[in-house]
């Protein structure tokens, strides 16, 4: 989720974005697969899972399935030859889904997505009533229950004036084309959407950006050596929001040798 403010003079600059890298479309169709084998294994004790064909087939019914109950409220999921017993007797697995089942399996995820919406206001420091605009991007965002809770929460209708799924390469194109201009039409100040830092001593992660800064930016900080007579020192580059730095995401690592000897804490070494 980013929030945008657009000034005078094609001036586009975002004020936060923040997002959960573990939550996307096929969070959605995981629920549909265990829906499918929880009653087919109810019905036959057998667990599809455990057969890697089968659960390749699921997945491609299953997208396929969350993709027309965004237009019916209904559908069929239709998989002749699903597996055979060991008694070489085939099975078929055929079931319909509603649009009202599908909101069900999956309303905790809905509810994720409006966390970030919230972050990402707080964030920005203003009020719901503030954001003049909405703007759905991506194929989840014609999920019916999607839009419904964007709209409960922003309290107005999402803009529906960009295509959800070709606006990501249509703002790519634009912002190459800027980038290429000698007279440019348009500036987009981004930000970065997590902190950047390093790792120390006791797996730490060491905040050097803050989340949401205005790129392009640089920081620097001044670190010292954790043990005597150490020649050598690794520093990871990290992103993330935690303070346990393995619990972020590690970006590349450097390795900084010859350093003189000396007593732990003697040795500066100077981060940017």
């Amino acid at each position: 989720i980013s929030i945008l403010e657009i000034g005078a003079h094609g001036v586009f600059k975002v004020i936060s974005t923040t997002g959960d890298t573990f939550l996307g479309g096929e969070d959605f169709d995981a629920r549909i697969i265990e829906w499918l084998v929880q009653n087919f294994h109810e019905e036959h004790g057998i667990d599809l899972r455990e057969d890697r064909m089968a659960l390749q087939r699921l997945r491609d019914a299953a997208e396929k399935a969350k993709c027309e109950l965004s237009a019916v409220t209904e559908t069929e999921i239709n998989l002749p030859f699903i597996i055979s017993t060991s008694n070489n007797e085939a099975l078929h697995l055929q079931r319909n889904i509603s649009r009202e089942v599908l909101e069900s399996l999956t309303a905790d995820l809905v509810e994720r997505t409006i966390d970030i919406c919230r972050q990402a206001i707080e964030d920005a420091r203003l009020e719901i009533d503030e954001v003049e605009d909405v703007l759905l991007v991506g194929g989840m965002t014609r999920m019916p229950a999607i839009q419904r809770a964007v709209a409960a929460f922003f309290q107005r209708a999402p803009s529906k004036g960009v295509h959800p799924d070709e606006v990501v390469a249509m703002g790519a194109a634009i912002q190459g084309a800027a980038l290429v201009e000698d007279h440019r039409q348009m500036l987009l100040l981004d930000v970065t959407p997590h902190a950047l830092g390093i790792m120390t001593f006791g797996s730490h992660f060491e905040e050097l950006i803050p989340q949401n800064t205005t790129v392009p930016t640089s920081q620097t900080k001044t670190f010292t050596t954790s043990r005597d007579n150490q020649t050598a020192v690794k520093i990871l580059v990290m992103q993330g929001d935690s303070e346990k730095a393995d619990e972020n995401e590690l970006l590349g690592e450097f390795i900084l040798t010859g350093l003189r000897r000396a007593p732990k804490g003697h040795v500066e070494i100077e981060v940017a």
